[in-house]
């Protein structure tokens, strides 16, 4: 960024007198002339966010529901080999508001279990730091501190004088100013302090510039100081022609906490000339609206927010929740109020956007639905924190979940995207040749539907040792094929070539015991996969430790993206660690229900986020079930 450009502050004397004469007797009235504001260039943003970490807790009950197998015709999931479940028992620790949780888990970890990556990432992390903790010690680095670091604040309002010598022990550096208000709003500093900073820089200058105005608003509003952030809301729109959207959204916040909330809605305003408002914006209006019981406010700006495309932030939703808005009767009015009927009806809606969307609430939010559900009159609902068991039943209710099976139009849908979008793409030179795919097409019309298909490569691979990726593979196949499964094992053209890793005795076993496709060496064999797998019916599994990220990025809609997701979750097969000679081959678990909000009319089941190290590509263990008792 160039240099600072100080803009003139048009600055009355009465403003600046309720500034710099608020609690401090170290403060002056400044008597400068007004000056001419120039155009107000787009500042730095501050976006000030807060974080959450919920502890999860509640009732969980300690039912054994037997559920029914997915019943596929050609493949069973009890026929491939997984992991043995583990003893699961569930402790209660009362029915109140906020029960404590207890449990251990229910089933051996998927790779699509929330926080699997985590502790993947930080295992393979100590086991690197054990390997370079003897360097480290032997060259120690020191971090070099930067000159805002050696900074310190006062600990006690300065006089003009003062700040000058201060300034001056620092070298007369430009925008000491701006560095200094920097320093105090990350050191929790007095209020005095700052303003006498404010009270020097404008008896230097005779003006203050536009970006130490918006550092000392953050400050304010970060410190909770709103009788000094609307002074400056009143300077600054006195003296600037327009503010920029990081003052607007701090604004916005300043007004949406106090009784002076509909002014947010004219800051808004401001917004949209600029840009489209965040959801950020929207949500503190939204939330502010629905405390103080204007619902049509709050309903129409939740409409306008979902139009633009955005996506509420969970704790709007939870204002929603938790809102009870005044009726059209208790109002007086006949058109302009929403009912409590309506208000209902729109919040059951949130619950299926969060399943279109495939959001997951916080433990949080589960908390305030949970409630919610509970304080509806005459509805009897009652809400306990459960699992799934295995076979995809729930462990309160009994009730068995959505499957991850497609029906015949979302598999059609899928098996058609896959192809235009990933195999072939924009490019399709950059996966194949049209030589190749039009090959393996072929290959595919003239072999019979399988049951399995794997990645070769990607299965050679899941042992550290590389002079045995050709009998790691072959263990594989072997198993599968002991299990009666028709077996493709797609590969590159370099594994038939004989080496230390791929032995020629093994590849003639595997030749022999699974079907074989194997591509050029620069091709690339996940579209290949994938064609294979989708071609081969809906009860078809493939195995691979690849989570399919890239590809599935390349599907152009949203809903496809979902039925790629849920397709993939119940459809692959990962191993569960080294495949050892001697050994028996595993494999992880497989989803045989659907993570995903849904509903029977007389219960609901919410999977909610009870982690913070839940990665994109992985799904939520714990549920909210949710009953009505006739």
């Amino acid at each position: 960024m160039g240099p600072t450009l100080i803009l003139r502050l048009g600055i009355c004397q009465k403003p600046l007198k309720s500034l710099f004469h608020r609690g401090s007797s170290a403060l002056f009235t400044l008597k400068t002339p007004l000056c001419e504001s120039l155009q107000l260039p787009l500042s730095a943003r501050f976006l000030c966010t807060r974080d959450n970490n919920p502890h999860p807790g509640g009732r969980q009950t300690d039912r054994r529901i037997g559920g029914q197998t997915d019943g596929q015709a050609r493949v069973r999931n009890s026929t491939i080999r997984y992991t043995e479940e583990e003893d699961w028992r569930d402790e209660v620790k009362g029915r109140g508001k906020s029960p404590t949780l207890r449990q251990k888990p229910s089933f051996p970890r998927s790779v699509f279990a929330a926080g699997t990556a985590k502790r993947t990432a930080e295992i393979m992390s100590r086991k690197a730091a054990l390997v370079s903790r003897d360097q480290r010690e032997k060259e120690p680095t020191k971090r070099e501190v930067s000159f805002t670091e050696k900074m310190q604040p006062p600990d006690r309002p300065l006089s003009a004088a003062e700040w000058r010598k201060l300034k001056e022990s620092y070298g007369n550096i430009p925008q000491f100013d701006i560095m200094m208000m920097n320093v105090m709003l990350n050191s929790e500093t007095e209020l005095d302090i700052t303003k006498s900073l404010l009270t020097f820089v404008a008896t230097e200058r005779g003006t203050l510039s536009y970006e130490l105005l918006l550092r000392y608003l953050t400050l304010c509003e970060r410190y909770g100081h709103d009788a000094e952030m609307f002074d400056v809301y009143d300077i600054m729109r006195g003296s600037f022609p327009s503010l920029d959207t990081g003052a607007c959204s701090l604004f916005i916040k300043l007004f949406t906490r106090t009784a002076r909330w509909r002014e947010a809605l004219t800051v808004l305003q401001d917004i949209k000339k600029v840009i489209t408002p965040s959801p950020r914006n929207y949500g503190c209006i939204i939330s502010a609206a629905m405390v103080n019981g204007d619902l049509t406010t709050a309903w129409a700006l939740y409409d306008e927010l979902i139009e633009k495309g955005l996506s509420p932030h969970q704790e709007t939703w939870g204002s929603m929740f938790k809102a009870v808005g005044k009726t059209k009767e208790e109002n007086g009015e006949k058109t302009e109020a929403i009912s409590q009927s309506e208000h209902q009806e729109r919040l059951l809606g949130i619950l299926l956007y969060m399943r279109n969307n495939q959001i997951y609430p916080k433990h949080s939010l589960a908390c305030t639905i949970s409630a919610w559900f509970e304080s509806l009159t005459g509805q009897n609902w009652t809400g306990s924190w459960t699992s799934i068991s295995p076979k995809g039943t729930c462990r309160c209710c009994g009730a068995e979940l959505e499957s991850t099976q497609l029906t015949d139009e979302e598999y059609q849908q899928l098996k058609d995207r896959v192809f235009t979008d990933i195999i072939h793409g924009q490019d399709v030179f950059k996966k194949t040749t049209p030589e190749e795919l039009q090959k393996f097409m072929l290959f595919m019309k003239k072999k019979p539907a399988f049951h399995v298909v794997i990645d070769g490569l990607n299965v050679a691979n899941i042992n550290s040792d590389k002079r045995k990726q050709s009998e790691a593979l072959l263990a594989v196949v072997s198993e599968l094929n002991r299990q009666g499964l028709t077996v493709l094992v797609l590969g590159r053209k370099h594994m038939l070539t004989p080496s230390v890793s791929w032995a020629r005795h093994h590849m003639d076993l595997i030749l022999k015991k699974a079907h074989c496709f194997f591509t050029e060496n620069i091709s690339e064999d996940d579209p290949f996969l994938l064609y294979a797998t989708l071609n081969s019916g809906k009860s078809c599994k493939f195995v691979t430790r690849d989570l399919m990220r890239d590809h599935k990025a390349c599907l152009t809609d949203m809903s496809t993206r979902r039925l790629f997701f849920k397709w993939q979750r119940g459809h692959q097969l990962v191993l569960s660690g080294p495949v050892n000679v001697g050994k028996k081959v595993r494999f992880q678990h497989i989803f045989s229900y659907d993570t995903i909000v849904q509903t029977s009319g007389d219960s609901w089941h919410l999977p909610y986020d009870d982690t913070e190290d839940r990665c994109t590509h992985e799904v939520p263990q714990q549920w909210l079930c949710l009953t009505k008792k006739h």
